[in-house]
C-alpha cells in the first residue's frame, strides 16, 4: 500500500507541478490557486484542516493521505500553510512588509521546512540544525517573494496586490498605478528595491545550501538560481511585470541547471561560509 501510494504521489507531481514537487503543499495550493478556486470557502479549508488531523492521527483518507501519513513522524508547519490560503480568501492587500512577510512563511516558507527532513542535513556538515532550516526557510522566502514580483500584473487583474501598501505610498504610487499598470520612473525604483530584498534572501539561502545531502543539493540549487534568474528578467523587461511575464529562456535554464549541478559537488562550506 505505501509503494503505491508514494508511486502515485510522484505521479501528481509530475503532471501538475514542475518545481512543486510535494504533494499535500500542491494539493492544498489548488483550493485557492485552481480551476476550482472560484468555488472554494473557508469551511472548505476547515474540512481540509480536519483531514489533516486525522492524516496526524494515522486515519488517511486516500492513498496520497496515506503517503503522508506514513511520512510524517513529527509535527511539521502544515497547519500554517492552510492559514496561507485562508488569507488568499480574505486578504487581498498587506500593509507593510511584516504582513507579507507573514503570508510568504505561511505558503512557502513552510515548503522549505517541511523539505528539511526529507532531504536530509549532510553527516560532514558543521552547520547547527537551526541554520540549516533557516537557510531552507529563506529559500522558500525568496522563491515566493520572486513569484509575486512576477505575476502583478496577474494578480491586479484579478484584484489582488502582493506588495507592502505603506513602501508603494512612499514610493509615491497607488492601487490605481498598479491596477493601470503604469511603468514610471517611480515604479522601476520600487521595484529596484523589491527585487533587493528578494535577492537577500536568496543570498541567505545559497550561504548553507551545499550543508544538505549531496543527493539532495542539486534540486535546490536548481531552484535557488532558477528562480533567480526570473528577477534579471524583470530587470531586462524595463520592470514591466504588468503586461510582461518574465521568462527564463530555455539556453539558460540550461545552463543554470548545469551550474546547480557542479554546486552540488562541493563540499559543505559551513567551516567557513555558515553560522555554528
Amino acid at each position: 500500500m505505501n509503494a503505491a501510494a508514494f508511486d502515485r504521489c510522484g505521479e501528481v507531481c509530475k503532471e501538475y507541478a514542475k518545481t512543486f514537487y510535494i504533494v499535500w503543499c500542491r494539493r492544498t495550493d489548488d483550493l485557492v490557486d485552481g480551476p476550482n478556486a472560484s468555488h472554494i470557502s473557508a469551511l472548505a479549508l476547515d474540512r481540509w484542516e480536519s483531514r489533516l488531523e486525522d492524516i496526524f492521527a494515522g486515519r488517511p483518507y486516500d492513498m496520497l493521505d496515506a503517503a503522508l501519513s506514513h511520512t510524517v513522524s513529527t509535527f511539521p508547519p502544515f497547519r500554517d500553510t492552510i492559514e496561507g490560503m485562508r488569507l488568499d480568501l480574505t486578504k487581498s492587500r498587506y500593509r507593510s512588509f511584516d504582513e507579507l512577510y507573514l503570508y510568504c512563511y505561511y505558503v512557502a516558507g513552510t515548503v522549505g521546512l517541511m523539505s528539511v527532513p526529507v532531504m536530509g542535513i549532510s553527516p560532514e556538515s558543521k552547520a547547527t540544525t537551526e541554520t540549516v532550516y533557516k537557510g531552507a526557510l529563506a529559500l522558500g522566502l525568496a522563491n515566493q517573494l520572486t513569484n509575486i514580483l512576477r505575476d502583478v500584473g496577474e494578480d491586479a487583474r484579478r484584484g489582488r496586490i502582493y506588495l507592502p501598501m505603506d513602501e508603494l505610498e512612499t514610493a509615491g504610487l497607488s492601487e490605481a498605478d498598479i491596477f493601470n499598470g503604469r511603468v514610471t520612473d517611480r515604479w522601476r525604483s520600487f521595484m529596484r528595491g523589491q527585487i533587493n530584498r528578494a535577492r537577500a534572501f536568496f543570498r541567505q539561502a545559497e550561504e548553507c545550501a551545499t550543508e544538505l545531502n549531496q543527493e539532495s543539493r542539486w534540486p535546490v540549487w536548481a531552484s535557488l538560481l532558477l528562480y533567480r534568474q526570473i528577477l534579471d528578467e524583470i530587470e531586462a523587461n524595463d520592470y514591466n511585470n504588468f503586461t510582461k511575464k518574465a521568462c527564463v529562456p530555455k539556453a539558460r535554464k540550461i545552463v543554470a541547471l548545469s551550474k546547480a549541478y557542479c554546486r552540488s559537488l562541493m563540499l559543505p562550506s559551513s567551516q567557513t561560509h555558515c553560522s555554528r
